[in-house]
């Protein structure tokens, strides 16, 4: 799983690659992917791509 992974460098790598193949099939779910700011563990707020469940569930 994303979330899993030691290093968030490779699950960033791993949905970046993801979304670019769901873009280039045509997929409408990563559109519906929308950047809101979260905060991090440090404090600091960054953009974060956020779903609904059902954006979620097409995805998977």
């Amino acid at each position: 799983m994303l979330i899993q992974q030691p290093d968030y460098k490779t699950a960033r790598k791993y949905w970046n690659k993801l979304k670019e193949r769901l873009k280039a099939e045509g997929s409408e779910s990563v559109t519906n992917c929308h950047q809101l700011k979260m905060e991090a563990a440090d404090g600091k707020k960054y953009l974060t791509d956020a779903a609904n469940s059902e954006t979620l569930l097409r995805l998977i």
